[in-house]
């Protein structure tokens, strides 16, 4: 029900006024009077800053003062047979119209007329679709979103055109009312899983939303913590199309090149869009390729402080001569070792991300190199510890998804502690205790580990392997027990 405060009164004099004290501090707030060939006066209230001047003219203007009658007109005749504009809507209360001003709206007052005729004319400033910065690809399509959610449907739709593409949408964040907009096939995907993502949006109680990480922190589950993303973002219109097609459901975030895909698992995040644009034995190795990537940056800096400081007796015999040569001198424990490595190495990665491009590639590695250098000559590090920090630096870059690399970048701080406590065996209490925790976290209902565990024969053929998509056809008519 509406609030009787900002619902019209019968004075259609009063509800124009309500509604410019709603904006009228703003300095670009244009109140305009027209004067019509009936005599009628017809007054427009808009921004000037988020209004197309020029269409605003040429759409509502110039159709205004030219047309040509002389009976009294209402806002209905003036919808049908004389404004030249394509979104347009009636508004009777305060707060719709306060809203819709911002969203770049011009408000009709027609005299004697209790409600306003709102025209949309926003002053779109969008940048070109140009290609993904964060998904690379060699093979494919190379567009990815704008920050615009008109032009990211656009770009959905021009690969997915299916009229059980359904479209919900919620204006989120109390003080920036940001758009969002629930996109899922209606005929695919599962009806309980959208109800409730779309009760949770619409309970959402934020005050403001400008990227897609607002939304992803609030709509999980309150009763499970965990450092592992359990959505999954993209910026690519084939992944989101991708996603549709296999019964996901996507959340677009005006103002965010981010989409929002539900549910996800744990083998998600370690696919690239150029699987599917490459042969499927090259694809299945890239994959076996980032999973022995995964082991070896969360393992490999424990693996070499349990060896040097509790099982000597694993390492070859000339192998551990000369680990022994290089640590001769050095000061700290294995584990400080690695851990001041680790730490500047991370330091330098975030630096090289937060410098401008142009000089902040070059900086991160020069400095890797002469840090690592001046370090072995300095007798701080082993020329072996710093082979092992570059090894796990360069296997983080394998991994596809950068939301998934962070949370494998803290494991990796954990299991070296673990393994400077009580070796080999502590990796492997630690390695069992993140099983378990993984295979207890859900993405909206859906296992997270799935199809791994439980074990989904019918997703199991594009999880670590991508078996040709005939294969795929042929394996899920057989489950089905299809001719």
């Amino acid at each position: 029900m509406k609030n009787s405060l900002s619902s019209f009164t019968q004075d259609w004099q009063k509800n124009m006024e309500r509604t410019k004290e709603t904006v009228q501090f703003n300095s670009d707030f244009i109140r305009r009077e027209l004067k019509l060939k009936n005599n009628q006066t017809a007054t427009l209230l808009y921004l000037s800053n988020s209004v197309d001047l020029k269409t605003l003219q040429e759409s509502v203007v110039a159709p205004l003062l030219h047309h040509d009658t002389s009976v009294l007109m209402n806002l209905k005749y003036i919808e049908q047979q004389v404004l030249d504009s394509h979104v347009i809507q009636y508004v009777n209360d305060t707060k719709s119209a306060s809203f819709l001003f911002y969203e770049g709206a011009v408000l009709l007052f027609l005299e004697e007329e209790l409600d306003a005729l709102a025209v949309s004319l926003p002053l779109y400033k969008e940048r070109s679709v140009t290609d993904s910065k964060v998904e690379t690809v060699i093979k494919g399509p190379q567009e990815a979103f704008t920050e615009l959610i008109p032009s990211n449907i656009n770009l959905i739709r021009q690969r997915l055109k299916n009229p059980q593409l359904r479209m919900s949408q919620f204006k989120i964040g109390e003080k920036t009312n940001t758009d969002v907009v629930l996109l899922y096939l209606h005929d695919v995907a599962d009806h309980k899983l959208v109800h409730r993502i779309e009760k949770r949006l619409s309970t959402i109680k934020i005050d403001r939303v400008f990227e897609s990480e607002y939304i992803q922190e609030v709509i999980h589950d309150k009763n499970q913590w965990t450092i592992f993303p359990i959505t999954f973002t993209s910026d690519r219109p084939d992944v989101v199309v991708a996603g549709l097609t296999d019964g996901k459901v996507v959340i677009l975030i005006n103002g965010s090149p981010f989409s929002i895909i539900l549910p996800t698992g744990f083998t998600d995040f370690f696919k690239s869009a150029e699987d599917y644009y490459q042969p499927a034995y090259y694809s299945s190795l890239i994959r076996i390729l980032r999973y022995i990537a995964l082991f070896i940056c969360m393992f490999t800096p424990a693996i070499y402080i349990a060896l040097t400081t509790y099982h000597q007796d694993m390492i070859p015999t000339a192998l551990l001569l000369s680990l022994s040569a290089q640590r001769e001198g050095i000061p700290f424990p294995a584990f400080v070792e690695a851990l001041l490595m680790e730490i500047t190495f991370e330091i330098l990665r975030e630096a090289g991300l937060r410098m401008p491009r142009t000089i902040g590639q070059a900086v991160s590695i020069v400095g890797t190199l002469v840090i690592g250098q001046a370090a072995v000559e300095a007798s701080i590090v082993s020329a072996a510890m710093v082979i092992v920090v570059a090894i796990t630096a360069i296997s983080t870059f394998v991994i596809p998804s950068y939301s998934m690399s962070i949370p494998i970048r803290i494991l990796r701080f954990i299991f070296m502690i673990f393994a400077s406590v009580f070796g080999i065996f502590g990796i492997t209490v630690a390695f069992f205790l993140l099983c378990i925790h993984l295979c207890q976290l859900e993405s909206f209902g859906n296992a997270y580990m799935s199809p791994i565990a439980p074990y989904d024969q019918d997703k199991s053929p594009d999880t670590i392997l991508r078996f040709p998509f005939n294969k795929r056809k042929q394996q899920k008519q057989e489950i089905e027990g299809r001719p």
